[in-house]
C-alpha cells in the first residue's frame, strides 16, 4: 500500500512538473506573435467566422493558458502549431486576411515568427511590419 502511494505521488510530481509556461525566450517570441497580431490590420477566421485581431488574439491567449496547463511549449512554433493553426473543437485551419488577401493563419504566423526573429527584439511588431500579408 506504501509503495503504492508513493509510486502516485511520483507519477503526480512528475505531471505537474511537465506543465509549466513556457521558457522567457519562447514566451517572448509567442507574445510578440500576438501582438504582431493584435497592431495588424487584418481579420482572423476560426470555424467559418471572421473576427477582429484584437479578439482572435484573446481566443489564442486562452488556448494558450490551456496548452501551458497540460505542458511545456519547447518552441513559439509549437505554439503555431497547437494553438494557431487550427480549432481543437472542428480541427477546421484558421485563416488570416490582411489587405484583401486570406492566408492559413500558419503561414502568416510564421512569417511574422521570421520578422520577429530577423529584427532580434520579440515584442516590437510595429517595427517589423506585422500588417503585411506577404
Amino acid at each position: 500500500m506504501l509503495r503504492t502511494l508513493i509510486g502516485v505521488w511520483f507519477c503526480l510530481v512528475a505531471a505537474i512538473s511537465l506543465a509549466a509556461p513556457a521558457a522567457a525566450p519562447v514566451r517572448g517570441e509567442i507574445d510578440a506573435l500576438l501582438a504582431a497580431l493584435q497592431a495588424s490590420n487584418c481579420e482572423f477566421q476560426r470555424n467559418g467566422s471572421w473576427h477582429a485581431a484584437t479578439e482572435a488574439k484573446t481566443h489564442l491567449l486562452r488556448k494558450l493558458e490551456y496548452i501551458e496547463k497540460r505542458s511545456t511549449l519547447p518552441s513559439a512554433e509549437k505554439f503555431i502549431e497547437l494553438a494557431a493553426s487550427s480549432s481543437s473543437a472542428s480541427g477546421q485551419a484558421y485563416q488570416v486576411r490582411c489587405n484583401g488577401t486570406v492566408q492559413p493563419s500558419a503561414q502568416w504566423f510564421a512569417r511574422q515568427l521570421e520578422r520577429i526573429r530577423a529584427a532580434g527584439v520579440a515584442g516590437a511588431p510595429a517595427a517589423l511590419g506585422a500588417s503585411s500579408a506577404k
